[in-house]
């Protein structure tokens, strides 16, 4: 019992040591288990979200429209659980100027079903739900009144087909009709789309580099009053995939297996199934005119013969009468009467070319009757000729057929493929990679405090551990008496870790995220088995140094234990040896330093729990600027364009005519886009680290022409990267790099992610979905995006290699079967901000599919939520740099009582007292500074290569303003410590601390 009351008596002694073990435990804790409760909540809310709203596991779109045909297909297909054919619309109206908005019918299967707002869901034709951004920016309400204008097809090439580009379908007109949505409009809802979490209300919208909306606004309507046969897209549920959270790895290999399963077969198959319906329904319709022609040319020449018929028959009279009467006049010349009435009474017989001559000459006699000739002859010529001209015309069409319909592209694609939801996983993921890496600092922090806090309190006792073990209590038992006390306040601190790690850190967390998400069912949830981890790794590190420092004393026998220690031997510090310099500092100079070098253990642990402090607020500072400058560096020091213009194949000729004739073009580079695919190369012949992976990067695939290989480099900086160490990389010089046919340029983002370099294989998937392996050339600095370029003829060699010959050795582009070139690089006259409204104003024009402002781009591009998490980082490093400081102050005065309460007895005033302990710890935290600050870039870089987000590198970056805020925040920690120990100082009692220890 008095084992019991002595060592609680010797806790409450020591209850400073206990606040901040527990506070150092609590920071940790908090930081393991925040950041990561934080995205886990908000990934299991959104991912109920898309389950309860059934959010498409795969969407299929394609160029010429989807058919009942493709539906039935996409359900035969293996682990396919609901298909739902839908149709959408692309309609305009007039709100402050031109919008665009897409009408889209609220699917019957239970896919893609947007979240009721306000009001009620649409039901009859003409209702529509609209989204609140649709609200706040047109100032309507529900019940107004909206009148919309469906947006034209393009031009149509022929009367037998007319499609639109990769998005879906305007027209066709075959058997299958276009969807066709009602133009007057009531608001009955407000809906929030499942595909598009963003919060138009919130401070941050999701910023533009991520934007891959197509239209403004977003319109849903019910399938009354909705017309057409022909499917814009196609929304899959993959079976097993909603048992499988949406953001988890697991998830992606279930839904994958589907995809790999419509890219195998079904999408060949049903990709020539239906250019052949489209052909079909051509040759149909040429047939059904040739047919139609053939009916009226029949019926017109009936009446012709007819009419001619007639003619001849009026002309067979007049002549038999004229030879009738020719006949009875010959014979009343004759011998008698009787054989005159004889003659007179038969018609002569005439043969058939006295009979022309005679209907020449009454036809020509006639006015009449050469008229009626006339007409009857020209009505045959016209006749004749239309016949030739429309066989004509029907030859040309079946011939142009099959070139006027292009081939049918299917783009099977994932969630991944929605700008919201990739967003959101990207800001959550690296969030996610911040909470993995910063508590391993935080551990290491806490096992260092712990050591010297508790090797401390076990060298008090020191002579009360060896009485005891000489009284016959286990060294076990002596010990528990520190572990106990360790784990108590490990318990307490990591207890009340958990509740700011569940609760208030993931509120923060998701005030930020809701901000700029909407997230309907959000809620905060308790992990048992991450938090009890969470404690247990902070237990196991506080008790294993509380283990070692009652070690190192209780391997002594009793006796040496109750006897003091021995001081430290006197011993010279390597300044003593440099007399210059030693000579010239005074006694109370010499002594601070004789007290920082001699005793290392102090140094060590003051110096390394400051310099992991500093450290931790430089990380997050470097992240912030890190990322504060991706914007600039991307869009004005890489990109050297100003204007990047996209349009679909078939309007790529109208979109540079309309650029040109705009005139605000300084110099353009024209170049093939597609968004493709690149994964390392599974076939093991390549050089990657990463050879046989699985791993894939969406990226956007630039086809140069053979003859501008060298103005790439006037569009865009080449500069040579190669991989450095801890977040570092080793940039060639600017306009080095040559893009060439012996293989691809590989943007340094995606580079990064899959660990691709120069004479690697990858595998490329181009926009038509065709898979070839390429050499890797070089891989070029690139912050945001994962741009590959590609020469013309390396494209065809790898994509088409019978134009690969072709393409090398053409006088022309048009010489062979050159690539349509549907892009436009651009530098432009002008400020900024004309440059954008340009940019603006090009998309409004039908040729144009999307254009981008690079102006634009470095204003708009932000990352408000890592700002945030970076901000919560700094602050909690903060925290942990006050309890170091305090903890290392306290345990140094602690150490140095006697010490104290000499200097007090020789007549130091309290104020030198200070100035004597102060100006030790101000000296060991300017070196925990200096050490801490490049420790810090060095943790940062580290920290940013963690940050492995799609299509982004993150080049680190710490600004000397940052390295300033870290110093001067630790130094102010410092000052603050000061004024907690000192009246630690000033109630020393210099009798009391004086007396003889034994």
């Amino acid at each position: 019992m008095a084992f019991v009351k002595d060592m609680l008596r010797m806790w409450a002694h020591s209850w400073k040591r206990f606040i901040s073990i527990a506070m150092i435990t609590l920071l940790g804790v908090a930081v393991l288990t925040g950041i990561y409760a934080g995205c886990r909540d908000a990934f299991r809310s959104t991912d109920r979200f898309f389950d309860a709203q059934g959010l498409h596991d795969v969407q299929v779109l394609s160029t010429a429209g989807l058919s009942n045909g493709d539906i039935a297909a996409l359900r035969k297909v293996n682990g396919v659980a609901k298909v739902q054919a839908e149709r959408s619309q692309e309609v305009t109206f007039d709100l402050d100027g031109r919008k665009s908005a897409t009408m889209q019918e609220i699917g019957t299967n239970g896919i893609d079903q947007p979240y009721l707002q306000e009001g009620r869901m649409p039901k009859k034709a003409g209702e529509i739900a609209v989204t609140r951004k649709f609200i706040r920016d047109s100032g309507k309400h529900i019940g107004s009144r909206l009148t919309v204008t469906p947006e034209s097809a393009s031009s149509d090439t022929s009367d037998t087909n007319d499609t639109n580009g990769a998005d879906g379908t305007n027209e066709t007109n075959g058997t299958d009709e276009a969807p066709s949505f009602p133009t007057k409009l009531t608001i009955v809802g407000v809906v929030l789309d499942p595909q598009n979490l963003s919060n138009p209300d919130g401070y941050s919208a999701m910023t533009s580099f991520r934007s891959t909306a197509t239209t403004d606004y977003t319109f849903f309507a019910p399938s009354d009053g909705v017309t057409g046969t022909l499917y814009t897209s196609a929304t899959l549920l993959v079976k097993g995939a909603a048992a499988e959270s949406t953001f988890d790895e697991s998830y992606e290999n279930t839904v994958k297996q589907v995809t790999d399963r419509i890219d195998g077969t079904v999408k060949t198959d049903r990709q020539k199934a239906r250019r052949q319906e489209l052909l079909d329904a051509g040759n149909k319709k040429i047939a059904d005119a040739r047919a139609e022609a053939d009916k009226k040319f029949a019926d017109a020449q009936s009446q012709i013969d007819a009419n001619r018929q007639q003619f001849n028959q009026q002309v067979d009279q007049i002549v038999s009468m004229q030879a009738g009467a020719a006949a009875a006049g010959a014979a009343a010349n004759g011998a008698n009467a009787g054989a005159a009435a004889a003659a007179g009474a038969t018609t002569p017989q005439l043969d058939e070319t006295t009979r022309e001559t005679m209907r020449e000459t009454i036809i020509a006699a006639s006015p009449e009757l050469t008229q009626a000739k006339q007409q009857l002859d020209q009505a045959q010529s016209q006749l004749n000729e239309q016949k030739a001209s429309t066989e004509q015309t029907l030859k040309t069409k079946e011939n142009e057929l099959k070139t006027s319909i292009p081939q049918v592209r299917w783009y099977v694609q994932d969630r991944q493929s929605l700008g919201g939801f990739s967003a959101l996983k990207s800001d959550l993921d690296s969030i996610q990679s911040l909470g993995n890496a910063f508590p391993i600092v935080f551990l290491l922090v806490a096992v260092m405090m712990s050591l010297t806090a508790m090797a401390r309190m076990v060298e008090e006792d020191r002579s009360l551990i060896g009485t005891y073990v000489g009284l016959g209590y286990g060294r076990l038992a002596v010990a528990s008496r520190y572990l106990l006390f360790a784990l108590l306040a490990c318990l307490i601190g990591g207890g009340l870790g958990l509740i700011a790690g569940f609760l208030g850190i993931p509120a923060f967390l998701l005030v930020v995220l809701q901000g700029m998400y909407v997230m309907p069912g959000l809620r905060l949830e308790y992990d048992w088995l991450y938090g009890s981890l969470g404690i247990a790794l902070f237990v196991v590190g506080v008790l294993a140094a509380t283990i070692y420092a009652c070690v190192q004393e209780m391997r002594q026998t009793p006796a040496a234990l109750m006897r003091p220690k021995a001081p430290r031997a006197g011993s010279r510090i390597l300044l003593e040896r440099i007399r210059p310099v030693w000579n010239r500092i005074g006694f109370l100079g010499k002594v601070t330093a004789r007290n920082i070098f001699r005793f290392k253990s102090r140094l060590i642990m003051t110096v390394g729990g400051v310099a992991g402090c500093t450290a931790l607020i430089v990380c997050g500072l470097a992240i912030n600027d890190t990322v504060a400058d991706l914007g600039i560096k991307q869009y004005r020091d890489i990109y050297q364009y100003d204007l990047m213009v996209v349009s679909d194949d078939s309007d790529a000729s109208a979109m540079r005519t309309k650029v040109a004739s705009d005139g605000r073009v300084t110099s353009s580079l024209d170049v093939r886009i597609e968004s493709g695919d690149l994964a390392i190369s599974g076939s093991g012949d390549g050089d990657s680290g990463k050879a046989g992976s699985s791993g894939s990067e969406s990226i956007q695939l630039v086809a140069v022409p053979e003859k501008h290989l060298s103005d790439l480099g006037e569009m865009v900086t080449l500069q040579p990267v190669s991989s450095g160490i801890l977040g570092t990389s080793g940039v060639g010089k600017t306009g080095s790099l040559k893009l060439d046919d012996d293989g691809v340029i590989v943007a340094q983002s995606a580079a990064s992610a899959l660990g691709v370099k120069a004479g690697s294989k990858v595998r490329l998937t181009n926009g038509d979905g065709v898979r070839a392996t390429a050499k890797v050339s070089a891989v070029n600095r690139n912050l945001i995006g994962s741009d590959v370029y590609v020469s013309e003829t390396y494209y065809a060699k790898l994509f088409d290699s019978k134009d690969a010959k072709n393409t090398k050795n053409s006088k022309s582009s048009e010489d062979s079967e050159a690539l349509t070139w549907n892009a436009m690089l651009a530098k432009l006259s002008g400020s900024d901000t004309s440059q954008t409204d340009y940019a603006e104003s090009l998309e409004e024009d039908s040729s144009v599919m999307k254009a981008v402002s690079c102006a634009h781009m470095a204003d708009s591009f932000k990352f408000d939520l890592m700002g945030a998490v970076v901000a919560l980082i700094v602050a909690l490093a903060g925290g942990l740099a006050l309890v170091v400081l305090f903890t290392l102050a306290n345990t140094n005065v602690s150490e140095r009582v006697r010490e104290m309460a000499t200097l007090k007895v020789l007549g130091f005033f309290d104020r030198e007292v200070h100035h004597y302990v102060n100006r030790e710890m101000m000296i060991l935290t300017v070196m925990g500074v200096i050490l801490g600050l490049p420790l810090g870039r060095l943790v940062g870089g580290m920290l940013t290569m963690a940050l492995n987000m799609p299509s982004l590198y993150f080049e680190v970056e710490v600004k000397p303003l940052s390295y300033v805020i870290a110093a001067v925040a630790t130094m102010a920690f410092a000052l603050l410590v000061q004024l907690f120990v000192n009246p630690v100082l000033d109630r020393i009692d210099p009798i009391s601390s004086l007396k003889s220890v034994e």
